[in-house]
């Protein structure tokens, strides 16, 4: 069984590792993987700290043309990655003390997180299979 965490109510849920596509919140009914999640720092602590699913994170601003161009392919990642993996997207002039945090220096910077720690990252756009690619030489 993995923990998961709500991204919509917060609650932590037990769920069977072969039926994550179709786990749903015990709490609120929503599904509980799936898409892109926009972070802001609460959420994205609460993943680090109970959330056991890896959790690749987009680090971009809305005035970025080169993060703007790569949006398409990071939700496409979504979809070749699978309900295993978290795809989140963190908003750099919204959420300036994230950006801060984890030192980010240029944009779009990607970073993969595992059990609540940061494990690597890529900076520049890139496409769908490139960040699929990386982030399964990652999870072995």
């Amino acid at each position: 069984m993995k923990h998961l965490l709500c991204p919509s109510c917060s609650a932590v849920n037990r769920v069977d590792p072969d039926r994550l596509a179709k786990a749903v919140c015990g709490k609120c009914a929503k599904p509980l993987t799936g898409g892109v999640l926009h972070l802001d720092a609460p959420t994205m602590d609460a993943l680090l700290a109970r959330d056991e699913l890896p959790l690749v994170v987009d680090f971009w601003a809305p005035w970025c043309g080169p993060c703007r161009m790569m949006a398409p392919a990071f939700e496409e990642a979504a979809g070749l990655l699978g309900p295993g993996v978290r795809l989140g997207k963190v908003d750099t002039e919204a959420e300036k003390a994230l950006g801060a945090r984890f030192r980010i220096q240029s944009i779009p910077t990607v970073a993969l997180f595992m059990a609540g720690r940061e494990v690597d990252r890529i900076m520049g756009a890139r496409s769908a299979r490139d960040i699929a690619a990386w982030v399964r030489q990652h999870l072995g």
